[in-house]
């Protein structure tokens, strides 16, 4: 009895791994949807005019892991309804996040059209027309207007202000799962706050983007409007719908300037949410300081979707070579803590993501993981960041971002072995300066080349070349060479059987 503990103790069977159950987290609406009600919750009706009008042939299909139980009915009511010459694919998964667009997937069956089911981003596409199917998500539209409008009222009750310039304004913003009953939240919180003089303003979400052109016309349009109405209003109060998301996470930080109140139709209560934006950019702000004390960065590819992701990637690399940085392009995927472990000597990592994806919690990575926004902040004097935070890609490729260039430029008369303070350790700390005149000419002529090992098995030490750096520093070289010195390994009877169930031999 002891040995047979002691030998499951270490070694297993096998048979678990098929009989074991995978736990998997479903989202309650989509349990609640039966058969009859997918033609109205996932629009076939529209869904087919978007592809019998635009005479698509090949159409994806994107859906969420919540939403792949309904893919088949869905995939056989377009089927016939759109009739002959317009061929349909399910994309079962996605490279990156379910929210963008996986247009990389969709060019593999050549697709000339996708609809996206499920939560939606809303960034805009580089290649292929995208149909934006939400879903109706469950709501009571009463309760929703009430406690928003006890919230305002307690908040505007002190301010009658009439002049029409200067009253408040209440901007709506929720998942787009809502999106279908925004129209009548909207209406029904301007009854009802029509007292207090409150203006309410709405944007709707769009249901179909296109690939444009034209770099200037380029915008995240989920943030548009809230972006021009502060702009325009002075005194403006956020609402947002929806439970706890990124997204919301997201509209915290880039509108730190306003108040934040969140309903959350699962839980049918409303409050205050921006009292957590403190904390939250103070853990960003963190995230900078870390950020400043690197020298080598791995620029992460998180999206193949979202336009100008290119000319961001050629941005950051321009940023961090002037600032004498080295910096290395990666495209993982999804990312998780083991891919980015295997990248040990990169000390920093920048992530090119759509807005929704782009602020990672770092707890289980090894490294910080930071966003383009925050990169350029590091790389500015101290003390330069006012508290605005960006997330959309255009808005860093703007105007507003010009000055960070000059704020990076190179100065010539600044000693380069002028130690730094670091604000995480509380020492000074000598910088590794990549890519300067030095590094260049004792590589000139040699970046094609060989570079041979040396006679003692370690690696070379290769100038600007951060792994090898790396490599020639760390304690452990390798495994030793002792040929005939190591005594010879005791041979030991295997075992038999399939894995399932396995069969010691000798036994």
């Amino acid at each position: 009895m002891t040995d047979s503990l002691a030998v499951s103790a270490f070694s297993a069977s096998g048979e678990d791994a098929i009989t074991r159950t995978i736990e998997f987290n479903v989202d309650p609406f989509t349990q609640d949807i039966v058969s009859s009600d997918l033609v109205e919750t996932y629009e076939i009706e529209r869904t087919v005019a978007a592809i019998v009008e635009g005479n698509f042939k090949r159409v994806a299909l994107q859906f969420p892991d919540e939403l792949l139980c309904h893919s088949v009915p869905i995939y056989r009511l377009l089927k016939d309804k759109a009739g002959e010459g317009h061929d349909i694919y399910v994309l079962a998964d996605t490279s990156y996040g379910s929210c963008c667009v996986d247009e990389v997937a969709a060019q593999h069956v050549d697709a000339d059209l996708i609809v996206h089911y499920g939560h939606a981003c809303l960034s805009q596409p580089s290649r292929l027309p995208v149909v934006y199917i939400f879903g109706n998500k469950p709501i009571d539209v009463t309760d929703c207007i009430d406690q928003l409008g006890k919230c305002l009222t307690t908040k505007f009750q002190q301010d009658t202000n009439t002049d029409n310039d200067n009253r408040p304004t209440f901007l709506l913003r929720y998942d787009v799962g809502y999106s279908y009953c925004a129209d009548a939240i909207t209406h029904g919180l301007e009854s009802r706050l029509q007292f207090l003089n409150t203006r309410v303003s709405h944007h709707p979400l769009p249901t179909r983007l296109d690939p444009k052109i034209d770099a200037q016309s380029l915008q995240t349009l989920e943030q548009t409007g809230a972006e021009t109405d502060e702009d325009r209003y002075p005194n403006i109060t956020i609402a947002y719908i929806g439970g706890e998301s990124l997204n919301l996470t997201n509209l915290l930080m880039t509108h730190s300037s306003c108040e934040v109140y969140a309903y959350d139709p699962s839980t049918r209560s409303a409050r205050l949410q921006s009292q957590r934006t403190n904390k939250l950019l103070m853990r960003r702000f963190a995230m900078v300081q870390r950020a400043r004390d690197a020298d080598v960065f791995g620029i992460l590819v998180g999206t193949l979707g979202v336009a100008s992701y290119l000319p961001l990637i050629t941005r950051i690399r321009k940023l961090l070579a002037r600032a004498h940085k080295k910096s290395y392009t990666i495209s993982v995927g999804k990312l998780n803590p083991a891919k980015l472990a295997n990248f040990m000597e990169i000390e920093c990592f920048v992530l090119v993501a759509c807005p929704e994806n782009s602020l990672i919690d770092a707890k289980e990575f090894l490294r910080p993981i930071i966003t383009p926004f925050e990169l350029e902040v590091a790389l500015q004097a101290e003390g330069t960041w006012s508290g605005q935070y960006v997330l959309d890609f255009e808005k860093l490729l703007a105007g507003e971002s010009e000055s960070n260039l000059g704020a990076i430029a190179e100065d010539k008369d600044d000693d380069p072995d002028r130690p730094t303070f670091s604000l995480v350790t509380g020492k000074y700390r000598q910088p590794k300066l990549y890519g300067t005149q030095d590094d260049e000419r004792s590589t000139e002529g040699t970046s094609a080349a060989l570079t041979l090992r040396n006679q003692d098995g370690t690696v070379s030490k290769l100038a600007d070349s951060a792994a090898a750096l790396f490599l020639h520093s760390r304690s452990y070289q390798g495994l030793e060479a002792k040929l005939g010195e190591d005594s010879p390994a005791v041979l030991e009877q295997g075992r038999s059987g399939i894995p399932r169930g396995y069969s010691d031999d000798h036994a």
